[in-house]
């Protein structure tokens, strides 16, 4: 295994290292102060664009994309490559990744036009998501079913003539309430016939379609992201058979060719919150006196420190190894280590970032400072992209195949 970064990997770590300490930095009391005169949550913020222009003018564009197109502005790295760069971006998670265009739900969303999309999809929607002009939401979770199993949606997709009929709920569907979103990738059921795992389809429906009704953005932890978390109705929701994405029951596929790559990114980008929580621990315990000394004379402060840079320094190699393994191998044969770095990056973070806060004190709780966000932020990431024991499940599957093959299977 090389994990060692490559020389174009270190030349594109320098450049957004930089950046970052540049422009993303010193942009965000610039964006919280644009947040709040604005109030609005759904505001987006001049800045965010200026970032955008800057982040282009550097070269730092598209970096998740694997494939390199001089017109995206996309570099082609590998998933090893990216990796570092990711954990950077994580460091600022409000701004960093939507300014180089790598934010989720969009890369995602981007990845599955590409690889599923006609020529009328990529033209209309994979173009201007690459050129950061428009947003996207992903929306196939569901308020009345489990949604870890994705076997389990129910909205309908129901053919009619040369056209499918949408009827359902949805909800936590990210970036729908952005202010320049314009479309959703939406998964649903064509038909309840087929096997399981054939039933669902996925197709592109514009957010301006008649029948789609935007309910509400979900607080997450008493925050109203920027982007949304929303809930979303489909009343015969009207879409040509041209917007199914593959074919008739390769929504499920889709998905797991989506979300492989989306999982990894969201624990590259968590290592970075907890990189820049250890940080401001370590600041805040030196500069903080209690009876008589700095607190980072305690030593269970300093347990913590040490133990933060270990379980850091875990979850990283861990990382670097399952971006190698989908290089090299492919994300299927990768599949337990996504799963498993999936569980330990948010669980490793999150005590990081509960100690950061209790160093800080009440500051800590307030959002003077980014730790109760970035709290909040890794918290939801024990959920997203699936909850931790289907990620288990996964793992423990494979674990009792190895020691017992056919295990499992029915008599």
């Amino acid at each position: 295994m090389e994990f060692a970064p490559s020389p174009r990997a270190r030349e594109y770590q320098a450049k957004l290292l930089e950046f970052m300490d540049d422009h993303i930095y010193p942009a965000e009391p610039v964006y919280a102060a644009q947040m709040a005169e604005s109030g609005d949550p759904q505001f987006h913020p001049p800045i965010l664009e200026e970032l955008k222009t800057e982040a282009r003018k550097r070269g730092l564009w598209n970096l998740f994309h694997p494939h390199e197109n001089e017109a995206w502005g996309s570099p082609g790295l590998s998933n090893l490559d990216y990796a570092p760069l990711a954990e950077i971006m994580g460091r600022s998670p409000h701004l960093a990744p939507e300014a180089t265009n790598c934010n989720a739900p969009d890369t995602g969303n981007m990845e599955v036009l590409e690889l599923f999309g006609t020529a009328e999809h990529k033209e209309k929607w994979l173009k201007p998501l690459l050129a950061g002009e428009i947003a996207s939401a992903f929306a196939m979770t569901e308020p009345a079913v489990a949604s870890s199993d994705a076997t389990n949606v129910q909205l309908r997709m129901d053919a009619d003539g040369d056209q499918y009929v949408l009827n359902g709920r949805k909800w936590f569907a990210s970036n729908a309430l952005h202010a320049n979103c314009k479309v959703l990738i939406v998964m649903g059921k064509t038909d309840v016939g087929a096997v399981a795992h054939r039933q669902q389809s996925m197709m592109v429906v514009p957010l301006d379609t008649p029948g789609v009704t935007v309910v509400r953005g979900l607080p997450v932890f008493g925050y109203l992201d920027r982007e949304g978390h929303a809930e979303i109705v489909f009343e015969d929701v009207r879409v040509p058979k041209t917007a199914l994405l593959a074919g008739e029951g390769d929504g499920f596929l889709i998905s797991q060719a989506r979300l492989g790559p989306g999982r990894i990114h969201h624990c590259m980008r968590t290592i970075g919150m907890a990189e820049r929580a250890l940080d401001m621990m370590i600041s805040r315990a030196q500069n903080r006196v209690t009876f008589g000394e700095p607190v980072a004379n305690r030593s269970n402060i300093q347990d913590w420190i040490a133990e933060a840079r270990i379980d850091i320094e875990m979850i990283r190699l861990l990382t670097l190894k399952t971006a190698w393994l989908m290089d090299t191998a492919g994300n299927q044969k990768a599949r337990v280590e996504i799963a498993a770095i999936k569980v330990a990056a948010p669980e490793v973070a999150l005590k990081i970032i509960d100690r950061a806060i209790q160093v800080h004190g009440g500051g800590g709780v307030t959002d003077d400072f980014p730790l109760a966000s970035f709290w909040a932020l890794v918290r939801t990431l024990r959920l997203a992209d699936g909850p931790d024991e289907v990620h288990k499940r996964t793992i423990a599957r494979v674990e009792l195949g190895r020691v017992s093959p056919g295990w499992n299977k029915k008599k």
